[in-house]
């Protein structure tokens, strides 16, 4: 899922300034199962500013968008979004774009800081597994992400630089090489190591722009 976590205080404020009617948008999905900006944080967040100095006077409502990524959930709480002289979404990057380019006159901003896509390890503890490269080789490394879980993102064994089983560069982490080499290990498949990966296609990765995605069995016209 995508994690995040909210902007600071002060700087929401700041942005928030010169509007007397504010709509927050809380985010249904990723956001909130990571407690970042979920209903419960956007009534949190719109408590916090009605205190705030020179917001007093200031009209909040909250209301919660299923999905920020979808246009049929944004479409839903329209009337909200255009009566509000600014909107305080509470989703991630993706959301705060998508609902700035549905309504390209309306003051947009963004509440949180979107971080990584990543996994619930504990209660109020994610970490990072994918960086979304666009080329996936998790069937050659067991299941274990080079790209996002090296500190180097190094594709053919580890750097040289570890010890112990944990990074050089921040040894509260675990080698992620030695890692796959464990994994490899016991599914007996260590003869994995010997093929080298070659040099990664670039273009499938963020440097080519924004990437895109369309099933074949959808129309071409939705989405339009």
């Amino acid at each position: 899922m995508i994690v995040a976590e909210r902007k600071p205080l002060n700087d929401i404020i700041q942005m928030v300034r010169p509007y007397k009617k504010l709509l927050i948008a809380a985010c249904g999905t990723c956001v909130t199962v990571c407690i970042a900006g979920g209903e419960k944080e956007a009534l949190e967040l719109s408590s916090l500013l009605g205190l705030a100095d020179g917001l007093e006077d200031t009209e909040i409502i909250v209301r919660t968008i299923q999905r920020q990524c979808d246009r049929e959930f944004i479409l839903e709480s329209d009337e909200d979004i255009r009566a509000a002289d600014a909107v305080i979404s509470m989703g991630c990057g993706a959301g705060v774009q998508f609902i700035a380019e549905l309504y390209p006159s309306k003051r947009i901003i963004p509440a949180l800081n979107t971080k990584f896509i990543g996994v619930n390890r504990d209660v109020g503890y994610w970490t990072e597994m994918c960086q979304g490269c666009g080329n996936c080789l998790l069937d050659r490394t067991a299941g274990i992400c080079p790209v996002s879980r090296c500190s180097k993102s190094i594709f053919n064994g580890p750097c040289g630089g570890s010890s112990g089983g944990r990074c050089e560069i921040d040894p509260d982490l675990e080698c992620a090489w030695q890692l796959i080499y464990e994994r490899l290990k016991v599914q007996d498949r260590l003869d994995t190591l010997t093929e080298t990966i070659p040099p990664r296609d670039w273009s499938s990765n963020r440097d080519g722009g924004p990437r895109r995605v369309r099933k074949s069995s959808v129309s071409p016209e939705v989405g339009k």
